[in-house]
């Protein structure tokens, strides 16, 4: 039984942090952050930016989840930082590396990629407010690639 909550609380962190991303990326990021995160809208071939600086805020609760867990072996909280740690790890290899090839790796072609990446370079565009989250694009996008014969 405690797997299975365990499972439970893994996977629904990881999910909630699609949301979460979302969420922070609309009205924090492009709120009253915009500071750090408008020099990721300028897409000029640097490796670092300000916009990294979330990446610690956000890994910062995980890491002191998991630290919490292991030393008080709550397994509660090791579950939801060990959930948000993946979606961190998901998030770096889908937004950093294969959307905006901050290392350069090969594409991989599916319909999902496709419209993921497709909702993100619209994002990009200048005068753009829309798609917001990372791993997940609107319906439209994969509607659209399931129309494509």
């Amino acid at each position: 039984m405690k797997m299975v909550l365990f499972s439970m609380l893994f996977i629904g962190s990881f999910l909630f942090m699609e949301f979460w991303a979302w969420f922070s990326h609309k009205y924090i990021m492009h709120g009253f952050l915009w500071v750090l995160h408008k020099d990721h809208h300028i897409r000029d071939g640097r490796k670092l930016e300000r916009n990294d600086w979330f990446a610690v805020m956000f890994g910062l609760p995980s890491v002191w989840l998991i630290m919490h867990g292991l030393n008080r072996d709550n397994f509660f909280t090791l579950a939801i930082g060990l959930g948000i740690a993946l979606y961190g790890l998901a998030y770096f290899l889908f937004h950093d590396l294969y959307v905006h090839q901050r290392i350069r790796i090969p594409k991989i072609e599916n319909r999902y990629l496709r419209a993921t990446l497709k909702a993100h370079e619209e994002h990009h565009q200048k005068g753009k407010s829309k798609n917001f989250g990372f791993l997940m694009a609107p319906l439209k996008y994969y509607k659209e690639e399931f129309s494509k014969k």
